[in-house]
């Protein structure tokens, strides 16, 4: 077994990492492993100054603080385990440091604008009404786009109105799911799930292929579609409805630490984000229309 496996292993037995994190990790290791292997080093014998080196010519190869602030940390991660159980005597990375990465504000939409989005599907269509249905789900309780295609027919229960999501670290969580997602996810198990599928026994609430999960990529194929629809033309992310949500509760007065747990944030200062979107929000609102700053 070679030692990224071994770590890996580590990771997911010790913290329960998921496969998507436990992919990300194996390609900064793997990347980082072919960067020493040029100059006869491997990862357990890096030198200090190597790393260092690296990042200077990933930033002249054009790669953003933030990608490489990540790798650092996967890296991090790496040596204090290799550390802990002996395969090294000191860390090679202890005394790099990179500048701080500033939070960039996260893409959202207006609350119109996410109106003329749940709308876009056809929902004379099977197709559209679990199109439709993933978005009211979305939207309404917060989900990352892997939460959501990931969720399993015993996850909901429409009495309680509430659905069990399975987050990062695979913890459980119980968000609420408002009336409207309700309505549409009783319709969408009513008629549309079945006509989707071969086997309406099988696990997957949203089916993609062969009846198992839809892809996180086919669905955002599907949001860019009906954005196009919508005709909203500002960028969009996978997780631009899962901004939208968090932003418009802060809007409308809701409790940070309520929106931390719904959105399943292990520390406050991940949602806190959503407060610097309010304050820009504020500061061009000053801009636009104060008196003072008339032209």
């Amino acid at each position: 077994m070679s030692v990224i496996d071994a770590y890996l292993d580590a990771l997911w037995l010790e913290q329960g990492a998921s496969d998507h994190t436990l992919a990300a990790y194996r390609r900064d290791l793997a990347a980082w492993q072919q960067q020493l292997e040029r100059d006869d080093e491997t990862l357990l014998t890096a030198s200090p100054t190597r790393f260092s080196t690296w990042m200077e010519q990933r930033r002249e190869q054009g790669y953003q603080l933030r990608s490489n602030a990540r790798m650092l940390s996967s890296l991090r991660s790496f040596y204090r385990w290799a550390r802990l159980y002996g395969h090294i005597d000191s860390d090679p990375l202890a005394n790099v440091s990179l500048p701080k990465v500033r939070p960039s504000l996260p893409d959202t939409l207006e609350e119109d604008e996410v109106e003329r989005l749940l709308l876009a599907p056809d929902v004379g269509t099977p197709l559209g009404v679990r199109d439709r249905t993933m978005l009211e789900l979305l939207y309404a309780c917060g989900l990352r786009v892997s939460e959501l295609v990931g969720l399993t027919g015993d996850a909901v229960n429409l009495r309680q109105g509430v659905v069990r999501v399975r987050g990062k670290g695979d913890k459980d969580r119980l968000v609420p799911m408002g009336e409207e997602a309700a309505e549409w996810l009783a319709q969408y198990l009513k008629t549309a799930r079945p006509a989707l599928m071969q086997d309406p026994t099988r696990p997957a609430l949203f089916p993609g292929r062969g009846d198992n999960s839809m892809t996180r990529q086919t669905f955002w194929h599907r949001i860019k579609a009906h954005a196009i629809t919508a005709g909203i033309s500002r960028p969009l992310s996978p997780h631009t409805l899962r901004h939208a949500f968090a932003t418009h509760l802060l809007n409308h007065g809701a409790n940070l630490r309520v929106v931390q747990l719904l959105l399943g944030h292990s520390d406050l200062s991940t949602t806190q984000i959503y407060t610097h979107v309010l304050q820009s929000r504020l500061t061009k609102l000053v801009r636009d229309h104060h008196p003072l700053n008339a032209d």
